[in-house]
């Protein structure tokens, strides 16, 4: 079957064996520029919905660079026969978006079904010059049902692209069933992690020791990681499933939690949710129950099957006993996106499941599992990390945190505005800060000035630090929290994604602030608030900055371990001027 429906702007084709679904569409146009094309099939029995496409045509004019949750390293315009990318519960989101080099919306579309499998392409057709645009439903087979409903959201409005992907953002959480976790505030404050400075070699004494000097430096909880549950520190997982605290390495889980407690230091703690090991004591009671097992060196597990019902209850158990028998204040809870089957359990259905859709079985083990802690403790923390950051996982969490990208500034960076374009108001948190101990301070530095638009998480053995490196941590950890206002609260402008944001800017009523992390020119507003503050985020002596109009203003230059290095009376007139601040610096007008 190939249906049409027509838009003011487009001509959408509908491609599928519908049979024996009935299809309708409507097409509602919310504001200039925005259509949305609500579908809906409906069956008189149960059945399973077919492969369905919905394509149309854009010209790709002004269209430089594209943007999805799971770009990473690709900027650049695809071609149609790319592939696209998918997206479903666990794994990005389901919005993609065309920019020009002016950092303005061509288009950004966008579906409202964030649960099921959808693959979204726009790719460019050699033969026109145009952009192939395809959303594609049921590519994986779903259960049986008798309808569907779903809306697909296109926005051509020449605005930023960012202004375009945040009111994505706010049409998702505005669903019921996407409506976001509560984001308590210790959530927007730094956090110490031990999985690169301890990975899991793990003792109460010294993970103690670092919280006491990360509360000196700022933090406010620690997130204990892999290695509390198993004696076995060669990676891989197939001792997980347990979950019970090793004995030689936390003797006393309860004690050692309430002496961080002391400290003023919330605790969270790490689980791979998935992942049961031929080697753990439940294996036996879970073996047959396993979407899939991966035998390589570096996994060596099984992965639960969540649409079981005591699959389910066996991990809320878990997690509802451990924030209970310990008083723990949230969990780290990891790898929620290798929830997929093998050929064997992709069409494996009944025999003690009461789920036949896995990521509506994903959902319904994540929900409940934050309704029930909630019961226990209604601030608890939760956080997921990069790339399940989509519109459900902020119902089930209220901290998504960067993937994994050691030592890498520049990924830091990307990896963090990426999530802040469409995280709302549920905490970003970087990745974990790290550097080589003999690395130069400036060098360092990098780490920090990469991160200051989300919430800095730290990793490293902080009595073991270089006194200059604590000194530049403790500057950057103090000048966050002075400024996080406008560094998480202020109007975020992140511009030139094609080229990982090389400056951000964001704002408030008393604040502008704009971080260069390459020797670009940093264009003024025509109208300044009480402070100005440039960060030079690079290794060069110099921000750049331009000014519509003359200025007089004090200045105080900063290095990045927090020193006064100049302070002073500046007139500045219209046009190009160079400021000297130091590698990582920061110089502030006011």
């Amino acid at each position: 079957l190939t249906m049409k429906i027509q838009t003011s702007r487009h001509t959408l084709t509908v491609e599928g064996e519908l049979s024996p679904f009935r299809f309708s569409s409507r097409v509602e146009t919310p504001e200039n520029g925005v259509e949305l094309v609500h579908i809906s099939l409906e069956a008189d029995a149960p059945a399973v919905p077919p492969q369905l496409k919905l394509r149309w045509m854009q010209p790709s004019v002004g269209i430089h660079a594209h943007w999805t949750p799971t770009t990473h390293t690709n900027r650049f315009v695809d071609v149609e026969w790319s592939g696209g990318y998918n997206s479903n519960v666990t794994s990005g989101a389901p919005v993609h978006c065309s920019h020009g080099i002016d950092g303005r919306n061509r288009l950004t579309f966008a579906f409202s079904d964030a649960l099921n499998n959808v693959k979204l392409i726009a790719g460019l057709r050699e033969e026109s010059g145009e952009l192939s645009c395809s959303v594609t439903l049921f590519e994986e087979k779903t259960p049986p049902t008798t309808q569907y409903n779903a809306t697909l959201r296109i926005d051509n409005r020449a605005v930023a692209y960012y202004e375009s992907l945040r009111d994505v953002s706010n049409w998702w959480a505005q669903m019921i069933e996407y409506s976001p976790a509560p984001v308590p505030e210790v959530v927007r404050l730094p956090m110490y992690s031990t999985w690169y400075s301890f990975h899991q070699n793990l003792n109460p004494h010294d993970v103690e020791e670092q919280c006491r000097i990360a509360k000196s430096l700022g933090c406010e909880a620690v997130i204990v990681d892999d290695g509390w549950q198993t004696d076995d520190n060669s990676r891989g997982y197939a001792f997980c499933g347990d979950w019970e605290v090793t004995p030689s390495k936390i003797p006393d889980m309860k004690a050692h939690v309430a002496r961080v407690h002391d400290l003023g230091m919330k605790y969270l703690l790490w689980y791979s949710v998935p992942f049961v090991g031929p080697k753990s004591g439940v294996w036996e009671r879970f073996k047959d129950k396993l979407l899939r097992f991966n035998d390589s060196p570096t996994v060596n597990a099984g992965t639960l099957d969540p649409r079981f019902p005591d699959v389910r209850e066996y991990l809320i158990n878990l997690y509802e006993n451990a924030l209970r028998d310990w008083d723990l204040d949230g969990f780290k809870l990891d790898f929620v996106d290798e929830f997929w089957p093998d050929e064997k359990t992709r069409n494996a259905f009944g025999e003690g499941r009461d789920y036949d859709s896995i990521p509506a079985a994903v959902d319904r083990l994540l929900t409940d599992t934050l309704a029930r802690l909630r019961v226990l403790k209604p601030d608890v923390m939760v956080e997921f990390r990069q790339s399940y950051i989509g519109p459900l996982m902020r119902k089930y969490g209220n901290m998504f945190r960067a993937g994994d990208c050691p030592n890498d500034a520049i990924g830091n960076r990307m990896r963090t505005i990426d999530i802040r374009l469409l995280c709302g108001d549920t905490a970003c948190h970087s990745d974990m800060t790290m550097w080589h101990p003999s690395d130069s301070v400036e060098s360092a530095a990098l780490q920090m000035a990469n991160i200051l638009f989300s919430v800095p998480q730290v990793s490293m053995m902080l009595d073991k630090l270089t006194p200059e490196h604590l000194e530049m941590t403790t500057f950057y950890l103090d000048f966050w929290r002075e400024h996080r206002d406008v560094l998480l609260d202020g109007d975020l402008q992140p511009h030139h994604p094609e080229n990982f944001y090389p400056i951000v800017v964001a704002s408030n009523e008393k604040k502008w602030l704009a971080a260069a992390y390459n020797d670009i020119v940093v264009t003024l507003p025509s109208e300044l608030p009480s402070q100005t503050l440039l960060v030079n985020s690079t290794l060069n002596n110099r921000v750049v900055v331009e000014s519509s109009t003359r200025l007089a203003k004090n200045l105080v230059v900063r290095d990045c371990r927090g020193r006064i290095v100049r302070e002073e009376a500046v007139e500045l007139n219209a046009g190009l001027h160079s400021i000297e601040v130091p590698p990582c610096g920061v110089a502030v007008l006011s």
